[in-house]
């Protein structure tokens, strides 16, 4: 059964972090929402569009506001042939067998939806749809997406699994796997790493997998940022347990506070300028230096409109990533607007400190 998520509600369309948070509360159910409507609270079409929908094979996660709680029963009410009664303080529909605090369930011919009322600085109530399906997640680095399937696909059909891949970044696979009837994802993830080994994580949060192999080591990492502004350390503070791994990093925009913060010689400056291989390289070393961590990564670059040049035009930018006994780095040129190309530098950036130290992470 697909599922998909309405959003009932201005609140929903224009306050972005309350609607980030009510799909992020979903995806920790299920990773996987087939799609997303946005209806106004005065939309005259989400009467037929429930009509329509409910008479389907599909499970529903509809959102709205407490306010417009009940008025979104009545109209369910209306396409079910049912009507509202009053359960712990809530007018629900009566067919509802399984509610709480908040939130309904609802089974109506062949659909499931789960109704919830969430409003600015309020927790998502318990969501109560079931979700059965198996499934997992991997991550392969330095395989092309065709050869990738090609050796996987015969696996996952030998466990009776469905596979399918996507490119995050150059070098970056994110493969998805569901369980069919007999499937068995645990073997496919071993024969998966047999096969290519130092190549996979197994892992649905990539940077939550960094921060529990950090901390299992008692390791620390820090970062020195210029381009991405502090992006990439929040791809890492944004997961439970950061604190365990990271203590700060350094956000650099000026050469005057690249020198005075992370010791950037000045003479390197001036001759191979701010976006450089020689620059990003002294920035690692010198966030290690200061922070007295196991691993720094450093990112310099030209991500917006009016930063570039002829020989470093916008998108092109410098990493430098170094573990205590070892460091790389890399010149990209990437594409896109400003964020875009900013967070393609930090999904880089996590792949070259994957790769500086396979031991640790594979």
């Amino acid at each position: 059964m697909k599922l998909h998520l309405l959003l009932i509600g201005n609140k929903f369309i224009y306050n972005l972090p309350l609607r980030e948070y009510i799909i992020r509360k979903i995806e920790q159910k299920t990773d996987l929402i087939d799609s997303i409507t946005f209806f106004k609270e005065s939309d005259n079409s989400l009467f037929l569009y429930l009509e329509k929908e409910l008479h389907t094979s599909n499970r529903y996660i509809i959102v709205t506001s407490k306010h417009h709680f009940s008025t979104i029963g009545k109209l369910i009410c209306t396409v079910t042939s049912d009507n509202q009664i009053l359960k712990d303080e809530m007018l629900i529909p009566s067919n509802s067998a399984v509610y709480e605090d908040g939130s309904y369930l609802l089974e109506y011919k062949n659909s499931l939806t789960n109704v919830l009322h969430v409003d600015e600085m309020q927790r998502v109530p318990e969501i109560l749809l079931d979700f059965e399906e198996s499934s997992a997640t991997l991550h392969l680095f330095e395989e092309d997406k065709e050869s990738a399937l090609a050796m996987l696909s015969p696996i996952a059909q030998m466990y009776d699994l469905k596979i399918e891949a996507v490119n995050l970044i150059d070098g970056w696979l994110r493969v998805d796997i569901r369980s069919k009837k007999y499937g068995n994802i645990s073997k496919f993830i071993a024969s998966a790493k047999q096969l290519l080994p130092n190549k996979i994580i197994a892992a649905t949060n990539i940077t939550t997998y960094i921060i529990e192999k950090l901390s299992s080591k008692g390791k620390k990492i820090t970062f020195a940022e210029s381009c991405t502004g502090g992006l990439l350390s929040y791809y890492f503070t944004k997961n439970n347990g950061a604190s365990k791994i990271f203590d700060g990093s350094l956000v650099t925009y000026s050469n005057r506070i690249k020198e005075n913060w992370l010791g950037v010689n000045s003479k390197t400056l001036e001759e191979y300028g701010a976006v450089s291989s020689e620059v990003v390289l002294e920035m690692s070393e010198g966030a290690l230096n200061v922070s007295e961590a196991d691993y720094s990564i450093s990112i310099s670059g030209v991500a917006g409109e009016g930063g570039g040049t002829k020989y470093k035009p916008v998108g092109t930018i410098y990493i430098s990533v170094r573990s205590k006994t070892k460091y790389i780095e890399s010149r990209l040129n990437l594409n896109g607007d400003r964020n875009y190309i900013q967070h393609q530098s930090v999904l880089f950036a996590i792949k070259m400190l994957l790769l500086v130290d396979r031991e640790m992470f594979f």
